[in-house]
């Protein structure tokens, strides 16, 4: 492919950079690994980077100047903070916009996970209702420059559904390939309706991903899974969000659900890139959670990474339920950087802590509910103290799987602790009134 757009002629030097041998690439060069076959990453010339932006750019650009705020570099969460992801010029952006989103706390969520100071950032307020589009931005926007000729994946759903929307808005053809039967009808729906060519793998996640990777290869489309680095850029901005959400005072823990690994990748290097830019002073440390059911990263994690994890994933957090997850290499990085932990929680655990987030009015899909889950084990356990305080991250909305919390409140869901079920009964006054005296 050739380049049909230029990189803004910033100062600032980007270049791919393998995580093992130091290998680099320039980053007009279609490429997803290295030549010894491990990941890339993008990395930005950190020194002279240090005298272009600090705190106050990024505040400034937060508050803005009067006036309309339509275009991407002031309206979006992820292109305000252009300079560490991916600087360019403003009409090779697509974007929706993204970002800007919501940190909520409750008194019952505080309680119930034991925690003194917890918070939720939700990233299912996105505009396909998950954290995907913050690196589907940057991911198409690059494929753009790249003069991309169709762009595809392989998802569980989420990254279906971002893929999808940010292609139509490029007037790029995608490529979606899916688990046959094992993708939520929310999510599933989302690529139908934006117009994305949909696939069907007779197999899981895992067999999805190898298939799209020879395609993309044999066919020369860009690939757009987490193997790509520009995509983990733009997921970065979640946690400089954070960071400028509290006034660039680090929080103790960010928890978030761990399944491909690609958010505790992305979390990890935001992380060491705000530290050496001294935006922040101290880096919280992350817990990554994963389903136990879904959880080769875990079991990794338990030999000290001795021996690498696969399996074959089974969890109703079908937004993580991934054997052999891409990012791997960069997640053990972002634990030696932050200090970090793994751990695992049962669908049980998960789909009670999805009801008590529902219930305080804020809902999430199944995966997200493994970050609360894990805060409530961890805390539990000692690991979390009371006093420290913990942002756990909300990856996607609650109608992105809608049957999932239908199964829980009508008991398909056996052990649900918190069900919510309706109420059958005769068009007559007087049992309404029952009913309604009851609960009152």
């Amino acid at each position: 492919m050739s380049q049909n757009n230029t990189l803004s002629s910033m100062p600032a030097t980007i270049i791919l950079q393998c995580i093992s041998c130091g290998n680099t690439y320039p980053i007009d060069e279609i490429r997803y690994l290295c030549d010894c076959g491990d990941l890339l990453d993008v990395w930005h010339d950190l020194e002279l980077l240090r005298s272009q932006i600090n705190r106050g750019l990024f505040d400034g650009r937060l508050s803005g100047a009067p006036g309309p705020r339509v275009a991407p570099t002031a309206n979006s969460g992820v292109w305000r903070y252009r300079e560490i992801i991916l600087p360019t010029t403003v009409n090779n952006i697509v974007s929706r916009p993204e970002g800007n989103t919501p940190i909520y706390e409750h008194n019952s969520l505080s309680q119930w996970v034991g925690s003194q100071n917890f918070f939720l950032k939700h990233e299912g307020e996105n505009p396909t209702g998950s954290f995907k589009d913050r690196g589907m931005t940057v991911g198409v926007t690059q494929a753009g420059i790249m003069g991309a000729k169709a762009v595809a994946c392989a998802s569980t759903g989420n990254t279906s559904a971002s893929l999808a929307a940010y292609a139509a808005r490029a007037g790029i053809p995608a490529f979606i390939f899916i688990p046959s039967g094992k993708i939520a009808a929310g999510k599933l729906a989302q690529a139908l309706a934006y117009g994305a060519h949909t696939l069907q793998v007779q197999g899981d996640f895992d067999d999805a991903m190898r298939l799209v990777r020879q395609v993309c290869n044999q066919m020369g489309i860009y690939l757009l899974n987490s193997l790509n680095p520009f995509r983990l850029e733009g997921q970065k901005s979640i946690v400089f969000e954070i960071l400028q959400g509290f006034g660039w005072q680090s929080p103790d823990w960010i928890v978030l659900p761990a399944g491909n690994l690609g958010n505790t990748a992305a979390f990890g290097k935001a992380l060491y890139e705000a530290q050496q830019l001294g935006l922040v002073n101290r880096i919280p440390r992350i817990a990554a959670v994963q389903a136990e059911g879904a959880s080769p990263f875990y079991q990794s994690y338990q030999t000290d990474f001795a021996e690498h994890k696969t399996m074959k994933a089974d969890t109703v957090a079908t937004a993580i339920r991934i054997g052999n997850p891409v990012s791997y290499k960069r997640a053990i990085r972002t634990l030696e950087w932050t200090d970090g932990v793994v751990a695992t929680v049962t669908d049980d655990e998960i789909m009670n802590a999805k009801a008590i987030v529902d219930r305080a009015g804020i809902g999430c899909e199944p995966a997200s509910a493994a970050s609360v889950a894990g805060t409530r084990k961890l805390i539990a356990e000692g690991v979390i103290k009371p006093e420290e305080t913990v942002i756990g991250i909300l990856t996607g909305n609650l109608l992105k799987d809608p049957a999932a919390t239908v199964d829980y409140h009508t008991g398909a869901w056996s052990s649900a602790q918190f069900a919510n079920p309706s109420v059958q009964l005769e068009p007559d006054i007087a049992a309404v009134r029952k009913v309604i005296e009851k609960r009152l």
